[in-house]
Order: C-alpha cells, then sequence, then structure tokens
C-alpha cells in the first residue's frame, strides 16, 4: 500500500504544476506593499493562493542585500512562507527564518559547508528543506545522500540574487536528470525552477519534469489573478 501511494504521488508530482509568487526586495515597504497584495489572492481553480517564496540575499552571496526575514515578524497571512537562502552559510540564517514563519527553508549549496548539517537543522527546528543550485553550478555538488530527506530541489535559471534576468535553457537539462531520479529511485522531493519564467517558456519547464515555479514581479506587477490565469493557461 506504502509503495502504491509513493507511486500515486510521484505520477502527480510529474503531471502537475505549482506557480509560487516570489519576492526579492531590498525595501521593507515594498515588501509589505507585496504580501498584502498576494493575501486574498484566488488562483484559476477557485482555490486560494498557497504559498510565497522570499528570496533573502546578504550581500555576501551577489553584492546585493534584501529584506531579512525579520520583515515577517508581526505580519499576518495564511500563506505558507519558502525562504530562499542567497547567503553564506544558510544554516546560520536557520532560526531567523523560523522567528520569520518559516513553512520551507531552502538553501543555496555554493556557500553552504555541509549539506547535511542544514537538512538536520531545517527538520530540528520543524521546516520542510530544499537545497538550491545556481544556474553554472554542477549537478555533481548536490549530495546524492541528501535525496531521500529533501521536500524541494530549487534550480536557479539565472545567477541568484538579481531577478530579472534572462532565462538559461541549461536549466532543462537539471530537471531532466532530477526528474529521471525521481522516477527512476522513487524520490518525493519536487523540482521548482526560479528565474526568467515566462508565458513562452513555462510548458517546456512542466515538461522537462519540474512541478513548481518561482515568478517575481513578471506576477505580481498588475493583476496577479489574471497574470496567474495566463501563466496556468500557457502550461497547457
Amino acid at each position: 500500500m506504502a509503495i502504491r501511494l509513493q507511486l500515486t504521488r510521484l505520477l502527480f508530482l510529474s503531471k502537475m504544476i505549482e506557480i509560487v509568487p516570489s519576492i526579492l526586495t531590498n525595501s521593507p515597504e515594498e515588501f509589505r506593499k507585496m504580501i498584502e497584495k498576494l493575501k486574498d489572492v484566488i488562483l484559476p481553480y477557485g482555490m486560494p493562493l498557497k504559498k510565497v517564496q522570499i528570496d533573502i540575499n546578504d550581500g555576501q552571496f551577489l553584492g546585493n542585500k534584501t529584506v531579512e526575514p525579520v520583515a515577517m515578524e508581526g505580519v499576518e497571512t495564511d500563506l505558507e512562507i519558502d525562504f530562499h537562502l542567497m547567503t553564506k552559510e544558510p544554516i546560520d540564517w536557520v532560526e531567523k527564518c523560523v522567528r520569520g514563519g518559516a513553512d520551507r527553508i531552502i538553501g543555496q549549496i555554493e556557500y553552504m559547508r555541509d549539506q547535511i548539517a542544514f537538512l538536520g537543522k531545517v527538520q530540528e527546528v520543524g521546516a520542510k528543506v530544499g537545497l538550491a543550485l545556481d544556474i553554472g553550478t554542477e549537478m555533481e555538488r548536490l549530495e546524492e545522500i541528501v535525496l531521500t530527506s529533501l521536500d524541494v530541489i530549487l534550480l536557479m535559471c539565472y545567477p541568484a540574487g538579481v531577478g530579472g534576468q534572462k532565462f538559461d535553457e541549461r536549466v532543462l537539462d537539471k530537471v531532466k536528470i532530477l526528474h529521471e531520479i525521481r522516477m527512476k529511485e522513487a524520490r518525493l522531493f519536487s523540482i521548482c525552477v526560479d528565474g526568467g519564467i515566462t508565458i513562452d517558456n513555462i510548458k517546456s519547464v512542466k515538461l522537462a519534469g519540474a512541478n513548481e515555479v518561482a515568478i517575481g514581479k513578471r506576477l505580481i506587477v498588475g493583476d496577479i489573478e489574471e497574470n496567474l490565469e495566463k501563466f496556468y493557461k500557457a502550461c497547457y
């Protein structure tokens, strides 16, 4: 029965895609406005928006500094909160993310000393855990042993830390590799693609095997519900 349920979930992951708004800003005021704008969003199929991804850059990863997880303190929302840590030693940011209401914490591996230690720390505080790879990072940098315990693997489509860059199609090969591993070895991690997602390329990302995409201002600027409808329609 357990194996059958696992296979059912794997098939579901391979066919569905979730569009997640992402926030990348160094302005606390803009951050609060974006969160407020997302609060009552209804998806095209009638369900409320489920989650938001908040990108955290400490200024050392790429030189651009964003708001910190503390920006979420005191903010009331039913949205699940993903923190995407583009920081030096993401493990040092886990407690900050917990205080910010994190449901899932995703760390870039490039400045991570120990992937297993990061995974263990996040699990210890009761949050879901993910690892992220920059577009130029080889798949071999991802330690095979962690694949059994990850909730998500996030793949950047362009260099992490600055929004609005051009989609790099090299990410599609990475998605296909991870999807093949997931199906062959019955792993239950999600595959999230982040950066440069447009109406023209979202279907190719889905067909490669991704079941989540994170989209920033292309989704949030303007009417979010209309934008979501356009992106979901483009997937099929």
